[in-house]
């Protein structure tokens, strides 16, 4: 009986018990899902318009540029993405001293994108940086290009070509100190959105325009004023002599016509003497005879004979 009591106990420690068998199992299935996990966890995707940068205790290790999957060494490989398109920035208002010694706001924006995103990670780290350090470079030389300009050239809406001008420097030489310290990002366009006058002397500069534009004003009153006098003074000029080439012209019509009459006179009075003098008489009766005239004639004057009806 000993014996058997021994066997049996025996064959029971060898057996594993039951739940032992679940706990391994258990353990494989959470190993394996942590396995999956990790592995899910450290394959990225990369898409058409972002390169993905693949880094290692701070060194970029691998620039992943063709779409499509692609993994990392997990807890030791980190990634980020940058943009391949251009992108815009809208870059703080700077203060700048014109040439005149006037102080202007110039807000500007910036088109721009990066040509190599190692050398950008490199030196710049992050898309923010990048930006930062591209907006201190346009900003100085900004003001390095409108120092050499006038204050009525800058704010001139008018006078597109030295903007644009000015515009194609500032993208230039942004673009060659960016180039120098190989920062990896390069400039498309920059431009002025627009200028402000600091408040300080916005007021004196828009009295100061108002003042000028009251001035241009005047000045063109006074120049339409001169030409409303000189149009007047060309047209009294001509109709003066057109009244006055019209009076002689009817003087000399009159003159024609009255020639005529004193001739028809002469010829129709040349028939009958005694008529005629008759007529020119009584012709003078009209302008010296009157109500309230008193005549004293001789007897024999040819008035008094012809009121008197003695007639030869």
């Amino acid at each position: 009986m000993t014996n058997d009591n021994n066997v049996f106990d025996m064959d029971e420690k060898q057996s594993p018990a039951p739940w032992t068998k679940w706990i391994r199992t258990g353990i494989i299935i959470v190993v394996l899902l942590f396995l999956l996990i990790v592995g899910i966890m450290n394959v990225f995707i990369v898409k058409q318009d972002e390169y993905k940068v693949v880094t290692q205790f701070g060194e970029v290790v691998r620039i992943a540029e063709n779409p499509g999957l692609s993994a990392k060494i997990p807890f030791i490989q980190q990634v980020s993405s940058i943009p391949k398109y251009q992108m815009n920035y809208d870059i703080t208002s700077a203060e700048i001293n014109t040439l005149d010694k006037k102080r202007v706001l110039v807000d500007n924006y910036v088109v721009w994108g990066v040509d190599d995103p190692q050398a950008m990670i490199s030196n710049a780290k992050t898309v923010e940086n990048a930006e930062s350090i591209m907006a201190n470079f346009i900003n100085s030389v900004i003001r390095s290009e409108l120092g050499q300009m006038n204050f009525e050239q800058i704010i001139n809406e008018t006078d597109e070509s030295a903007r644009g001008d000015v515009n194609e420097m500032v993208g230039e030489r942004v673009n060659e100190l960016l180039a120098e310290d190989n920062y990896g990002i390069s400039v498309t366009d920059v431009r002025m959105k627009r200028t402000d006058l600091p408040e300080d002397n916005e007021e004196a500069v828009y009295q100061r325009m108002i003042s000028e534009r009251e001035s241009k004003a005047q000045e063109y009153l006074s120049e339409g004023d001169a030409e409303a006098n000189r149009i007047r003074a060309n047209t009294d000029r001509e109709v003066k002599e057109t009244i006055a080439s019209a009076e002689a012209d009817a003087e000399e019509i009159i003159g024609e016509g009255e020639a005529e009459a004193a001739e028809v006179y002469n010829t129709a009075f040349s028939r009958d003497p005694d008529f005629y003098e008759l007529y020119k008489t009584l012709q003078t009766y009209e302008t010296t005879v009157d109500d309230e005239t008193v005549i004293v004639l001789p007897s024999d004057s040819p008035y008094a004979r012809i009121l008197m009806g003695y007639v030869d």
